[in-house]
């Protein structure tokens, strides 16, 4: 290792982690709704993406989830039934690239791990829980990619099984984004639970949405829309739905909707809808959704809206593309952060050189292949410090919660948390706590990370320019043999001292640091 190699700053996303690569022919997004599953599969063509397959599976996964939080046996078994024929799609097509996303059941589901990992052999990809907000904007990238671009402000609604996501964008970009509590799941479980129409029902139905709906209409309103589109299948069927009563609207009007809604009182119960555009596997949850969109219409003025192809599958495979061709959504995030929380670039581009290198280094021995973790350190040497904006003392900690708890676009939670525990354990005693909240296999690869950015953290305390000397790592499970030139550790007593105190605090942890010289051993 070139002694130039572990400080030099690293332009922009110039580092192996983080340089654009030829985008995949085959592509595929897969979305585990609370609602419905759905995968997508694309070949990307000329800049394009080419739409090859698609499967959707009713499996109503939010429906499954028990009050005490916990997901019903049977609702789990139909799901892992599901996932394991889209697996066999996936490696019959050979997708070379596939992102898995669990939404707001995922969320509020609890003891998921065991779900998870099968859930993961019977895909054979690993599955991301994102948040709300990173939802709304999935949602949003999907239709605004498959909608003709237009001038001004674009509304977007899609109303999930147990979310609804509201976004206005103007072109590609989102600018509000909000997600509700409510779904065309939890909305008909509460309120039509046994298929039973009326208006009174249906008046608590919307009573609920609009309480829902209450704490984000004004600034919705304050920003204001030239357009609104629906996206996802609620709001398709409702559009076709009130099409089928009245064949000479030509789009989903509110009064149209009305007219829906008092035709299912007519009806008194779901099994005496006849309507052609209402498969049987929909109507238990089809009140809820209509509900939900009838009072988003009322509370926003909303007189009529169009229906969008694209929803967040098509989303995911759009960020999925950005990913490949440097417009990576967690750059920008990472690159956001930095400027809004006053991080020195110059130090956090020092940490970042030497612990990748540090990574090189060592990764066949602790088994760090997965791309994840260089993306992973290299986030964390960028926002490491950003806890100082709160407080010098236990920056480290305020830095974690920040970075668990904040909004960041193009995020799944658990690549969140992994960011969090490791910005959380980058220096003084060493916590282990959370890490086994981790999805594998990170719940046991964390710590290795942590060891690195801990160490790469020490070597610049100084926050000085001058280069590292070539320093040489050697691995084993529990232990790391870090080595020096001759004389320097003598130069420098201080970081003597840290390395020192640094094994002491890896020690409790069953962690062995050994530091050596060009003349031996250090400690």
């Amino acid at each position: 290792m070139s002694p130039a190699a572990a400080v030099r700053p690293v332009p922009e996303d110039s580092s192996p982690a983080g340089a654009a690569q030829p985008v995949p022919d085959i592509l595929a997004a897969v979305d585990l709704g609370s609602n419905s599953f759905h995968m997508v599969v694309a070949r990307y063509s000329h800049g394009q993406l080419v739409i090859i397959d698609r499967l959707r599976e009713m499996v109503r996964l939010a429906s499954g989830v028990e009050e005490n939080g916990r997901l019903d046996k049977d609702v789990a078994a139909q799901a892992l039934g599901c996932l394991q024929r889209f697996g066999q799609r996936l490696r019959d097509m050979h997708a070379d690239s596939v992102r898995v996303v669990g939404t707001n059941a995922l969320r509020l589901a609890r003891r998921k791990q065991a779900f998870l990992e099968r859930a993961r052999e019977a895909l054979g990809h690993p599955i991301e829980i994102i948040g709300g907000m990173e939802e709304a904007r999935l949602i949003y990238s999907g239709v605004a990619h498959t909608m003709p671009s237009e001038p001004g402000r674009r509304l977007v609604i899609d109303i999930g099984g147990g979310s609804t996501e509201l976004v206005i964008g103007e072109g590609l970009v989102p600018i509000e984004l909000e997600s509700l509590q409510m779904g065309c799941v939890s909305s008909s479980e509460r309120f039509f639970r046994d298929g039973k129409l009326s208006s009174k029902r249906l008046s608590r139905a919307r009573v609920a949405a609009r309480l829902e709906l209450e704490p984000v209409q004004a600034a919705f309103r304050r920003r204001g829309w030239d357009h609104t589109v629906g996206s996802s299948g609620t709001v398709r069927v409702l559009g076709e739905a009130v099409r089928e009563l009245d064949p000479q609207i030509k789009s989903l009007t509110r009064s149209g909707l009305e007219r829906l809604l008092g035709y299912f009182c007519e009806a008194g119960h779901v099994r005496e809808l006849r309507l052609a555009c209402l498969a049987d596997e929909r109507r238990p949850v089809f009140p809820g959704g209509a509900a939900i969109l009838a009072e988003i219409l009322e509370v926003l003025g909303i007189e009529e809206m169009r229906i969008a192809e694209g929803a967040m599958r098509e989303g995911l495979l759009y960020d999925m593309v950005g990913r490949f061709t440097d417009e990576d959504a967690r750059e920008r995030t990472v690159r956001a952060m930095q400027r809004r929380y006053h991080v020195d670039p110059a130090q956090a581009e020092r940490v970042e050189a030497t612990v990748l290198d540090f990574l090189g280094q060592i990764k066949a021995a602790w088994r760090l292949d997965d791309p994840l973790a260089a993306l992973a350190l290299k986030w964390a040497a960028r926002l490491h410090e950003i806890g100082l904006d709160v407080s010098h003392s236990g920056y480290h900690r305020h830095g974690a919660y920040l970075l668990e708890n904040a909004d960041m676009p193009g995020f799944p939670r658990e690549e969140q948390r992994l960011l969090a525990r490791l910005v959380g354990g980058h220096r003084r005693k060493l916590s282990l706590d959370g890490l086994d909240e981790l999805v594998p296999p990170w719940d046991r690869s964390a710590l290795h990370l942590i060891v690195l950015l801990r160490l790469a953290v020490l070597l610049h305390r100084g926050r000085s320019p001058t280069a590292l000397p070539p320093i040489e790592l050697a691995a084993k499970p529990r232990s790391l043999e870090v080595s020096f030139p001759s004389r320097w550790l003598k130069d420098h007593p201080l970081t003597s001292a840290d390395l020192q105190q640094e094994i002491d605090h890896l020690k409790p942890h069953g962690f062995r640091l050994r530091v050596f010289t060009a003349r031996g051993r250090g400690g």
